[in-house]
């Protein structure tokens, strides 16, 4: 049956009858913004009306279509889903969403094949197109993938995961570094309706197994080595260490990424060597909309992590249409986004947008620093990169080089910059537009985005826009098309009005959002829906300005944000609580110019510790960087013979983080405290570190 489905799929392609209807794309917008004056996208250059989302709603403008998607979201995604999408069973019910039990179901009753919407389509109408640039680690060693290269190795790696047993709906780990490889093993997962757990391969065997364990992983994908920087990791002893402890493992498939021989135990399968021998043609496997696609794993404010799931159809049509309207995205453009695709980011913008979109992506392995600050540039001239998304981290650590690094290339294949992850602070912005973006006035693009694991996409970004519509330094403005922002206060009030701040919630769903937390539906509600009751809360803070546009204000919760990668405070002090001599750690975050955030950890060590503390402190790196990961690790620790707490045993964060930053002018109401006393004790040792810390 699955067959023949595909087969009628493909006719159905060939004679046009599944098709995109987004040919007139959004021509690049001017923007010229100042940190004192904020110029607009021209309005000569971007058509009154906006590009076709669907034949029903050709020629509307841009607040027309806003207006529909939140006033009649049935009406708006179910026109753009029957003819952006290709199906093999129609959807019969568009939505049925109930925000306070955190219920998410769209496109009811329909069936597709995620990997025929990235793959087969492409290949029935230009099967010669490039799919992916593998920009690998060292410059000038890049390799082209054409979407028939790609959906072949796809094939021939899913009929090598069914003839060793692998069924729809199993999870699959998939531990690999930025390669055409690992965007495979994805779309393999998806063509047989497995679901795939990419974990980034930066990851200690720790924590790789707690996510394998978590998941239920029976299968485990990997390569013998990671080449990153010059520097080759061993990526398989990780993955040896990690299924040591996870008995639900029957198989691990070891592509290889270095000719360097690694040792192969009973479970362990050389993918390059079976693969040789698959079919290149494997039958899609219909999937529901709401069968689950993948699963990430991201951090909350407490120490287990949290498996996000996506579906199949709301989160493709979601990073599908995102993709091309954030970024500008018009066919033919090569687009460069350099997350790895261990990250949700990864995922949408990397993989699953750009592919349905027919785009030729960029697969970026190496380091905005190897072998020099040029890298990115370099790239963008050599493989003529349109769109170049990055995080604000490499951003900052980059503009701290001389402007040569960036002005000895050419740039002007760029027409969008875009950043994502954290906040972008101005001075890394302006660095960006003026530096990177040589101010041009000519089309570039300046966007900054928000997104996470469990938007799926993009929600609040400066495009799509109204013809000579301002874009700002440094903020997200905008909300997408069926994002309903809103504000609200500590009682749960909604905060009405412009120049306000508050806590960001979205008040109507869309299709992209997260379904669950894998094995733990109430934890997902307790998560983002009971904060606010009829509200999904984001978990960041974020401000209205008087024109009506929104500026992420950061998190809210004990997560922070290092390099853009979140991380809960609580991990890391499962981690640290884990020594002997530690009864208790606090972890907080903390400002830093390149990073936006690091962890500041407060130790409290046992009586008999206190004359080894820096034998302990080095102990508690280590276990940081064995049970997380080597960019988990606090950048300071401060041992303290107590914790500030209230009565009921509360840890009180707040006075530790003004502690930490050095603001113990203003600390607050301090008369919950058990013993108060404790906040003089933490400032004088605070102090002493810092002083201590001076003199090196």
């Amino acid at each position: 049956m699955a067959g023949r489905v595909s087969i009628r799929l493909l006719n159905s392609l060939v004679r046009g009858n599944v098709i995109f209807r987004n040919k007139k794309c959004l021509r690049k917008g001017v923007v010229l913004i100042s940190r004192c004056h904020a110029r607009s996208l021209s309005s000569s250059s971007i058509s009154a009306t906006q590009p076709d989302l669907s034949s029903h709603l050709a020629g509307k403008t841009y607040a027309d279509l806003y207006e529909l998607s939140v006033r009649d979201p049935e009406t708006f995604w179910g026109s753009i889903a029957k003819e952006r999408l290709a199906w093999t069973k129609l959807f019969d019910q568009v939505t049925d969403c109930d925000l306070s039990s955190g219920e998410i179901n769209w496109f009811l009753g329909g069936q597709l094949n995620v990997s025929v919407n990235c793959l087969d389509v492409h290949v029935a109408k230009d099967p010669d197109r490039v799919a992916l640039i593998w920009e690998k680690d060292e410059p000038g060693t890049e390799e082209r993938i054409t979407y028939r290269e790609l959906l072949e190795m796809t094939c021939r790696l899913a009929n090598t995961l069914k003839s060793y047993g692998v069924q729809k709906g199993e999870r699959v780990a998939i531990y690999m570094p930025v390669s055409p490889m690992a965007v495979a093993a994805m779309m393999a997962c998806a063509r047989i309706g497995a679901v795939h757990n990419v974990v980034f391969a930066g990851f200690s065997s720790e924590a790789l197994a707690c996510r394998i364990q978590d998941a239920q992983c029976k299968f485990v994908i990997t390569c013998n080595h990671g080449v990153r920087g010059g520097r080759i990791f061993d990526l398989k002893s990780m993955v040896d260490r990690a299924v040591k402890s996870c008995p639900s493992v029957r198989h691990v498939f070891v592509a290889k990424r270095t000719n360097n021989s690694v040792p192969m135990g009973k479970l362990d399968i050389s993918l390059d060597e079976v693969m040789v021998g698959q079919s290149p043609v494997c039958a899609p496997e219909p999937m529901d909309s709401e069968e689950m696609l993948f699963m990430l794993y991201t951090s909350g404010s407490t120490g287990k992590p949290k498996g996000i799931v996506h579906t199949q159809a709301g989160y493709l049509l979601y990073a599908s249409l995102t993709h091309q309207y954030v970024f500008d995205y018009t066919p033919g453009d090569v687009f460069g986004c350099v997350a790895d695709i261990g990250w949700i980011t990864g995922h949408s913008y990397v993989v699953y947008g750009p592919l349905c979109n027919g785009a030729t992506s960029v697969l970026f392995e190496s380091t905005p620093v190897y072998p020099n600050p040029g890298r990115y540039w370099e790239t963008v001239q050599r493989l003529r990169i349109n769109q170049f998304y990055g995080a604000p981290t490499a951003i900052r650590l980059l503009l701290k080089d001389e402007e040569n690094w960036v002005k000895k290339y050419d740039r002007s294949s760029l027409k969008t910059l875009a950043s994502v992850g954290e906040p972008i602070n101005h001075e890394a912005w302006e660095w960006f537009h003026n530096v990177v973006g040589d101010g041009r006035t000519d089309g570039m693009i300046y966007t900054m985005c928000s997104l996470s694991s469990e938007t799926g996409g993009v929600c609040i970004a400066p495009l799509p826009a109204e013809p000579g519509a301002e874009i700002l330094p440094a903020m997200a403005m905008r909300p997408f098309f069926g994002i309903q922002p809103a504000l609200l206060g500590e009682k749960g009030q909604i905060i009405m009005g412009n120049d306000v701040s508050g806590a960001l919630c979205i008040s109507q769903p869309w299709p992209g959002m997260a379904r669950t937390i894998f094995g733990d539906h109430q934890r997902f509600v307790d998560a983002y829906f009971k904060p606010y009751h009829g509200q999904y809360f984001t978990g960041d803070g974020a401000y209205r300005t008087e024109d009506g546009y929104y500026q992420i204000t950061g998190r809210m919760d004990d997560v922070i944000n290092i390099s853009g990668h979140r991380l809960g405070t609580a991990e890391i002090e499962d981690a640290l609580n884990e020594h002997s001599d530690v009864p208790e750690t606090a972890v907080i975050g903390i400002p830093h110019e390149i990073k936006g955030e690091v962890p500041f950890a407060f130790v409290v060590l046992k009586e008999s510790a206190t004359e080894n503390q820096r034998a302990v402190v080095e102990d508690l790196r280590h276990l940081v960087a064995t049970k997380i990961a080597k960019y988990a690790v606090p950048d300071h620790f401060l041992v303290v013979k107590r914790l500030p707490k209230t009565r009921s045993g509360k840890i009180m964060r707040r006075i530790l983080r003004k502690v930490a930053t050095q603001d113990t002018s203003n600390l607050g109401d301090v008369s919950t405290l058990d013993d108060p006393s404790v906040v003089s004790e933490i400032t004088e040792a605070h102090k002493r570190y810092r002083s201590h810390a001076a003199k090196k």
